[in-house]
């Protein structure tokens, strides 16, 4: 048994995606049948095994381990399983998105992503990366009838497999170096090399798997496919994936650049800075311009992905540990943002433009303040959880002397708290049409609850999950 417990998270996950496979292939035509509980079930009992896992450092079959790392992931994942399932049953009902696939697909992706946090084998890692990519394009053109669905999923799937080539091609030269793609034999063959310059196939390997990399995180110039897949998709699906493949692909990042290549940071960090210095301004200055809310958000992705890599750049523990911190802060800050969008829309408009926030404040005053509560904890107001994450990933690269890095983001996220505050401005200040707002389902409104203590708590009192994170880097590093 203790061969397999490092899985048990992901296999619960991978069975409940089955279950609810199996639920829409025997459901009758109109039956309604709750598959979304499938998905709390198996989001809920991964989190729950990965508590049970804590200070285990389980592994199994020497390619997947549960270190304190790889379980603080779990739990954020499954945080954001959980949120996701919450918000979709209105939505999936509304835009009549088959619900066996939705949530089938949700939960594979899911399993993927913690996969790839857990790996210790760059092979595994790239296995876990398909499985989450391949599920969510379909889930990003799941609207069969929308043509901009169908758009986003054909872009982001062609330069999601050129994506793929690069990482492993990044493989394959990681491979020539040492003889093989095990994480640990890695490093130890980087650690055994002379003083010198460190050979091609080294600077190879790591430039490769970075392109790999900053393609899922979004970082610039690698970030081509963010905006039209974010606004194409259904928007509880892009929810999904700008904090769940976000947090998965940072994680397996730490992972591979702050262990093995450690040896090679005097060759990456310089290129890793000047890609987050572009992301943190691209993000941010392209941003301002959108009147697209949806659009915007992908803006806003970008730039904290430049922020969080502010972490990796840094690679001292704080930075780390604000790495994973941050992830958490983001997660229930943009879902609860983005869900708040998601329940807005009707079958015939999805309501994510910013006209459509006028004058919400009227018609809906819980959603209008929970939706500031949202939009001021991304921009970085104190006491919301952006802050502190903020503060934290600002703090490593000082630290280390990267303050032109620090001054770049601090600025950018001053920039930033422009766009963020038009949502606000459109609700408070701005006249309205009528609009008919849906009611909220009693998940939503649990969901949104939710999100909104961790936005404070993370907030107010983030010393305990600061010191979780501080105590799980140290598993690996």
């Amino acid at each position: 048994m203790t061969e397999y417990a490092a899985i048990i998270p992901i296999t619960i996950v991978a069975l409940s995606a089955i279950a609810a496979m199996i639920a829409e292939a025997i459901r009758r035509p109109g039956e309604r049948m709750p598959i979304a509980g499938f998905g709390l079930i198996g989001a809920g009992g991964a989190a729950l095994a990965s508590v049970f896992l804590w200070n285990s450092d389980a592994q199994s079959f020497g390619v997947i381990r549960s270190d304190n790392f790889a379980l603080f992931i779990n739990i954020v994942l499954c945080i954001v399983g959980v949120l996701t399932m919450l918000f979709s049953h209105e939505t999936v009902e509304r835009e009549e998105i088959p619900a066996g696939e939705y949530y089938a697909l949700t939960l594979f992706a899911l399993c993927g992503m913690m996969m790839m946090a857990a790996a210790t084998d760059l092979l595994v890692i790239f296995v876990a990366l398909e499985i989450l990519s391949l599920s969510v394009y379909v889930l990003t053109g799941i609207r069969r009838a929308s043509a901009a669905g169908a758009e986003a999923a054909f872009k982001y799937f062609l330069l999601g497999g050129f994506s793929s080539a690069f990482f492993l091609y990044g493989i394959a030269f990681a491979f020539a170096l040492s003889g093989s793609t095990r994480l640990e034999q890695i490093s130890v063959a980087l650690s055994s090399q002379t003083s010198g310059a460190p050979p091609t196939v080294a600077l190879l390997a790591v430039g490769l798997l970075a392109v790999g990399f900053c393609f899922k995180i979004s970082a610039v110039p690698f970030h081509m496919w963010t905006p039209d897949a974010y606004e194409g998709a259904p928007t509880i699906v892009t929810a999904f994936m700008s904090t769940g493949v976000k947090a998965a692909a940072f994680a397996a990042f730490l992972r591979v650049f702050l262990s093995p290549l450690e040896p090679l940071q005097a060759q990456w960090i310089p290129v890793l800075s000047v890609i987050a210095a572009l992301t943190m301004i691209l993000g941010t200055v392209v941003g301002v311009a959108q009147t697209n809310v949806k659009r915007m958000l992908a803006y806003s992705s970008i730039a904290h992905a430049g922020y969080l890599m502010l972490g990796i750049i840094a690679a001292n523990s704080t930075g780390k540990a604000a790495v994973l911190f941050y992830l958490l802060t983001y997660a229930v800050s943009n879902l609860g943002a983005l869900g708040i969008v998601a329940l807005m829309g009707s079958a015939q408009h999805q309501h994510d433009e910013l006209r459509d926030f006028a004058g919400l404040w009227k018609a809906r005053p819980g959603l209008a303040g929970l939706m500031t509560v949202f939009l001021l904890s991304l921009g970085g107001f104190p006491p919301m959880a952006g802050f502190i994450g903020k503060w934290y990933i600002f703090s490593a690269a000082v630290q280390e002397g990267h303050y032109w890095l620090a001054i770049i983001g601090v600025l950018t996220s001053v920039v930033s708290v422009f766009f963020y505050l038009r949502i606000v401005v459109m609700m408070y200040m701005t006249e309205g049409t009528e609009v008919v707002r849906p009611r909220l389902p009693a998940t939503a409104v649990a969901g949104l609850a939710f999100a909104t203590i961790a936005v404070f708590y993370l907030g107010i009192l983030p010393t305990r999950v600061l010191d979780l994170a501080l105590a799980s880097i140290e598993t690996i590093f």
